[in-house]
């Protein structure tokens, strides 16, 4: 998984969870600037995963809510499955490679106590 399709994943479960976050709640959320939190959501707008709708609140204030389309759900659990797949993968290799450090410990160990008597 690239680092987009990381950063587009992010994107489509924030605004599946809370679809009235604004840009820069948004963007705060990311740790990116506006203007970078443009670009990704017109971005997955241009593909089709997302779409703004508009809606009043109770201040008859004009303001957007990101809905997630059909096809970014579909998008959203394919990089979901990928991203899973990869952290599984990344973690039976961690497990190794403990084992691999514990084993090399209990031996330098071992030859440690041997040395002392």
């Amino acid at each position: 998984m690239t680092p987009a399709e990381q950063v587009h994943l992010r994107i489509l479960r924030i605004v599946e969870e809370e679809p009235q976050i604004n840009q820069r709640q948004l963007a705060e959320r990311l740790g990116a600037s506006l203007g970078k939190t443009n670009y990704l959501l017109k971005a997955l707008l241009n593909k089709g995963y997302i779409k703004a709708g508009s809606f009043l609140r109770a201040e008859d204030k004009l303001k957007y809510a990101y809905l997630l389309t059909p096809e970014g759900l579909g998008a959203k659990l394919r990089l979901t499955r990928n991203y899973l797949a990869r952290k599984e993968e990344e973690y039976v290799a961690m497990k190794v490679e403990i084992e691999r450090m514990r084993a090399e410990l209990a031996a330098q160990d071992d030859q440690g106590k041997e040395t002392k008597h």
